[in-house]
């Protein structure tokens, strides 16, 4: 069995990542910067940008707005508190959207 928590820990933070990590090189970042803001190493970055971390599924407009969000608040300096909430939001979003269904948690942000 698969709990929840399980499947956000190793299917959608890695999608979130990986596309805000591609969102902030976009912006002009360098990746080492990028692994900096984000807490992993440059080379995880490299394996994001190259499709070989976090899964890749349908983005819907809601998920893809909340990214966009997150790179331009990551990039203007806001605190970390203000990065996590948009991380659950999007999280729950791919949960909302994903074939097996369901949220992932059902904290109040």
């Amino acid at each position: 069995m698969i709990f929840p928590c399980e499947k956000a820990v190793w299917y959608n933070l890695p999608q979130i990542r990986a596309d805000i990590a591609a969102g902030l090189v976009k912006s002009g970042m360098t990746q080492s910067c990028a692994a900096g803001k984000l807490g992993v190493t440059p080379a995880a970055v490299s394996q994001y940008l190259h499709k070989k971390r976090g899964r890749q599924t349908e983005k819907t407009e809601e998920y893809l707005a909340g990214i966009e969000t997150a790179v331009k608040k990551i990039c203007a300096g806001a605190c970390s508190n203000e990065i996590r909430a948009i991380v659950c939001q999007c999280c729950q979003i791919i949960s909302r959207h994903d074939e097996q269904g369901g949220i992932v948690c059902q904290e109040t942000l």
